[in-house]
């Protein structure tokens, strides 16, 4: 059964830090594709938060290769540990995401597990168009 991401910030190829790169070049790129909630600029990485309606986060989906070991090395590069949900940054969590030809596909996707306060929300939930940073 194919497994698939959804990424919207440092883990899209052109974001991805040195520490996880090789990681992100293993997963292939499936299109754009869009989740319902906003996209919050936390400084050095943005942070998703989901709903069920409203404004939408735009990303990436990508397939994830049939290796355990990817997808435990995002978790570890996302500080999520499956154990202890409460104390994440990060949850790794799977909802709907929506591809720019109109179907539907199941995807991971780490969400921010905290209140983003005063952060700002990312304009049109695309943090690929903010500067290079």
């Amino acid at each position: 059964m194919k497994r698939y991401l959804f990424s919207y910030g440092t883990l899209l190829p052109k974001r991805a830090p040195a520490e996880i790169a090789p990681v992100v070049r293993r997963l292939r790129r499936v299109g754009r594709g869009r989740v319902h909630g906003r996209l919050y600029d936390l400084g050095e990485y943005p942070g998703a938060v989901l709903s069920k309606s409203g404004p939408v986060i735009a990303g990436q989906i990508f397939e994830l290769p049939d290796d355990p070991d990817v997808l435990e090395k995002l978790d570890e590069y996302e500080g999520f540990d499956p154990s202890r949900q409460q104390g994440n940054l990060f949850v790794r969590k799977r909802r709907l995401v929506s591809i720019d030809n109109g179907k539907r596909v199941w995807c991971w996707i780490y969400v921010y597990n905290r209140h983003p306060g005063n952060a700002p929300s990312v304009a049109g939930g695309d943090f690929s168009k903010l500067r290079s940073r």
